[in-house]
């Protein structure tokens, strides 16, 4: 609609996870760096937690592509319902016939992952969305996590949720899983200064020059809590009424109306003759 006009080659603030329009924001670093330097060091647990848009979909991304070489990667993205569903997603993720009898699965599943040590690579696990993840399939991961060698573990695993999966690990009986976390990361809203580089990135890296100024993006921080993607929610908004009343730039009014349409949002108490405060999200 609106990129021919500001000179977009694609919609800058999409809600689908682009890593062509990753920006290096420094929780999101933090987090790469993290989780990259545990599995150098051949820890067997990872979390990494965040509420809701806060990027975790598109950090999983970006370390799918980081992966150093030698290291597989088994991506689950769908929470499992029971520990035995987890076990088979793992092993079609693997290429293990998951046909066999289900109690010979973990068997298999090690005697791969002992096969691919031999030949020099580890086996990276990604679980999206683990807060979900019931207490039988937790447990499941505890015990894929024991499998190790003499001297090193087999499997890797990083838990990517929001912040009910440190919730659900401070629970006594799970306790077992906690403590096997070795590091641990979360990921932060944006404060005012990271949303509008976010903002001003994010435009240029779809080959315009940024069209928000200050006073909007100022709006759209306060409004957005920080949190990126009702930010991209806000931005694309604002851009459509840009468009609608012809502007060449987000002023106030587009802002402003992008926010009042937008759910989850923050909005401003009083609008004139200036904002002054602001509701709860």
């Amino acid at each position: 609609m609106y990129e021919r006009y500001f000179g977009y080659n694609r919609q800058p603030f999409s809600l689908t996870p682009d890593t062509g329009l990753f920006h290096a924001q420094p929780s999101h670093v933090e987090g790469i760096q993290t989780v990259l330097s545990a599995l150098a060091m051949g820890e067997g647990f990872v979390m990494v937690t965040g509420e809701v848009g806060t990027g975790k979909t598109l950090l999983c991304r970006m370390l799918m592509q980081e992966l150093p070489e030698g290291m597989d990667l088994a991506y689950l993205p769908t929470p499992a319902m029971d520990g035995r569903e987890l076990r088979m997603a793992l092993a079609k993720e693997l290429g293990i016939d998951t046909t066999q009898d289900p109690g010979l699965l973990t068997d298999s599943i090690q005697r791969e992952l002992i096969q691919r040590k031999k030949e020099g690579r580890s086996v990276v696990v990604l679980l999206d969305e683990a807060q979900a993840l019931p207490d039988d399939a937790l447990e499941a991961i505890r015990l894929l996590g024991n499998l190790e060698t003499e001297q090193e573990k087999l499997l890797h695993l990083v838990l990517i949720g929001q912040p009910e999966l440190e919730q659900r690990l401070a629970m006594h009986h799970l306790r077992q899983l906690r403590q096997r976390i070795t590091f641990s990361v979360q990921l932060r809203p944006l404060d005012q200064a990271e949303a509008f580089a976010y903002i001003s990135h994010r435009s240029e890296c779809a080959g315009a020059a940024n069209v928000f100024p200050l006073p909007a993006c100022k709006l759209i921080w306060q409004a957005s809590g920080g949190i990126p993607r009702l930010i991209n929610q806000i931005c694309h908004k604002a851009l459509i009424a840009a468009y609608s009343a012809q502007r060449r730039d987000v002023d106030r009014k587009a802002a402003l109306v992008a926010i009042k349409g937008t759910l989850g949002a923050r909005q401003p108490k009083v609008v004139f003759p200036f904002v002054w405060g602001w509701s709860k999200p």
